[in-house]
């Protein structure tokens, strides 16, 4: 039987075994459920989107218990309630919580679960084996581009397609307007016209514009700072680059063999 200990350790941990497949199991759900998210969009037959309303609903169940696992595993609770990732955790699971109200602008927070990827986002660093710091940078700016593009193009879609399904007849729509929005190409041939839909592309433009920049100019500075680096790995963690004159390694403080090092590029 786990204790409360365990449950937590292992809800957070990426390098055990059970850790590992715990939170992979997990980023899979989070994508099936996106997936299917987006499927509902396009035309389908009763029985298929019956089904798909009903993995729905098993994976907002499950997403339930995994915050409450997490609440009940947390030292201070009220930190946790109020920390950011359970902040995500809790927007993406108020569809269920308030399924019993009747109001039907509440599924506009479904789009917000791709956000609950952050969490294990060093996961997928592990998973892939991204060992500069350049690398890990880059996966970051990648991956909040596509959370921007794919959260604001549903929240988009949800609100524009009542009352313009032309323009907006499937999330692929609402992703091609916040592309070539965010790149400032505006072709025009879809425009938002309810004021909803305007104000949350100023919200995207806004998002871009504070977000993608900065993260550019860690990855700049990181660019800058790696013209001082040697490639070394290190025997204990693999981590691959160091600084030129360092005789352990920055992350796992293993002392580092000079003859594997390589010559500064």
């Amino acid at each position: 039987m786990l204790t409360r200990k365990q449950i937590g350790f292992y809800l957070e941990d990426i390098e055990t075994p059970i850790g590992k497949t715990v939170n992979l199991t997990l980023t899979g759900l989070i994508l099936l459920s996106s997936a299917s998210f987006i499927a509902e969009t396009y035309p389908l037959a009763e029985p298929v989107r019956f089904k798909l309303q009903t993995l729905d609903t098993v994976l907002l169940i499950v997403f339930a218990i995994e915050y409450l696992l997490r609440l009940w595993c947390a030292e201070n609770k009220v930190k946790f309630v109020f920390s950011f990732f359970s902040i995500i955790d809790l927007v993406a699971i108020l569809p269920f919580l308030l399924g019993f109200v009747n109001v039907s602008f509440i599924r506009i927070f479904r789009w917000f679960r791709i956000l609950r990827l952050i969490r294990f986002l060093e996961l997928k660093i592990s998973i892939f084996r991204i060992s500069t710091e350049d690398g890990v940078i880059f996966s970051r700016i990648l991956f909040t581009l596509l959370a921007i593009i794919f959260v604001y193009s549903g929240l988009i879609y949800q609100v524009e397609h009542p009352v313009n399904p032309e323009g907006f007849g499937t999330f692929l729509d609402a992703v091609y307007f916040s592309v070539v929005t965010m790149t400032t190409v505006g072709f025009g041939d879809v425009i938002p016209i309810s004021e909803a839909g305007r104000f949350l592309t100023i919200l995207m433009i806004v998002t871009g514009i504070a977000l993608i920049p900065w993260q550019l100019g860690d990855l700049i500075k990181q660019l800058v700072k790696t013209a001082n680096q040697v490639d070394s790995v290190c025997q204990g963690c693999g981590w691959s680059v160091h600084d030129a004159n360092a005789k352990f390694c920055k992350m796992c403080g293993t002392h580092l063999d000079m003859g594997d090092r390589a010559t500064p590029p």
